[in-house]
């Protein structure tokens, strides 16, 4: 089970220690994940060919190759382990995360970014219905909510949604800008329900996902964008802290505009 108090450096915002993190990032066990994933993939499929379907059986493979790798939190969570906590408060759990709620009343702005998400059962391959994922990003100026000056007393781009039967659940965002030392990214942990969630009780995993590279340069192009394209050109992927080691599970399929908006699938196993 992921270390719910741990968080990653998010270099020119806080110092958290690079050190510290890095060792925690690079305890990850991916051998062993990778060698059960042909065992998983065979057993997901079998499952699927059993309920009559070829196409659910081929879904099952593909999602069942593994365990999405646990990640820090950052620094900046909201979640009760560091500073504030949203996850108690009235009106967290909702799917458009745009704007802030309770006493605050700022809204996100920026490109569209629609995150659907389908969870299930690591070893099983079935749908974790019921199952709650509190996502949390920063803004299109790089700022957190709840922490980054000029944005402390909002709560945008925060929020909890419970999968359904399918393991299915959505939240409509902004895509989030560049700030020094990260790739392009959000946050997100699993619990095992909505009351799990909202009582800050430990998560089931905390990870990360990456945005993909063509889509960053396409918004980051655009005029609304324009502080995050250089920042982002001196990042990438292969030297970012968190991802550098892989993140074939963690990055979503995206489709879509810079004018109507993306939408980004990714298949969490847990």
């Amino acid at each position: 089970m992921t270390n719910h108090h741990n968080h990653d450096h998010e270099p020119e915002i806080f110092d958290r220690g690079l050190a510290a993190d890095m060792e925690t990032l690079f305890d990850r066990r991916r051998a062993l994940l990778l060698f059960g994933a042909a065992g998983l993939a065979a057993g997901g499929a079998l499952a699927a060919v059993a309920g009559g379907s070829a196409q659910a059986a081929t879904e099952a493979a593909e999602a069942c190759v593994g365990k999405v790798p646990a990640e820090i939190a950052g620094p900046f969570p909201s979640d009760g382990s560091n500073g504030p906590d949203v996850l108690t408060q009235s009106g967290i759990v909702r799917s458009d995360i745009r704007p802030s709620f309770g006493a605050s009343h700022g809204v996100a702005t920026g490109v569209p970014l629609r995150y659907e998400l389908t969870v299930l059962n690591a070893t099983t391959c079935a749908p974790l219905a019921g199952a709650a994922l509190y996502i949390w990003q920063c803004d299109k100026d790089g700022r957190y909510s709840m922490y980054a000056s000029g944005a402390q007393n909002e709560n945008y781009l925060r929020g909890v949604q419970v999968a359904d039967s399918n393991g299915v659940l959505a939240f409509q965002a902004v895509f989030p800008g560049a700030y020094p030392g990260r790739w392009p990214h959000a946050h997100f942990e699993v619990y095992n329900t909505l009351a799990e969630a909202t009582a800050s009780s430990t998560p089931r995993i905390t990870s990360q996902l990456a945005l993909p590279s063509d889509v960053c340069t396409a918004v980051y192009s655009t005029s609304a964008y324009s502080a995050s394209l250089p920042v982002c050109r001196r990042t990438s992927l292969s030297s970012d802290m968190v991802f550098r080691d892989g993140y074939s599970k963690q990055m979503p399929t995206v489709t879509g505009n810079v004018t109507t908006g993306y939408t980004a699938k990714l298949t969490v196993s847990v």
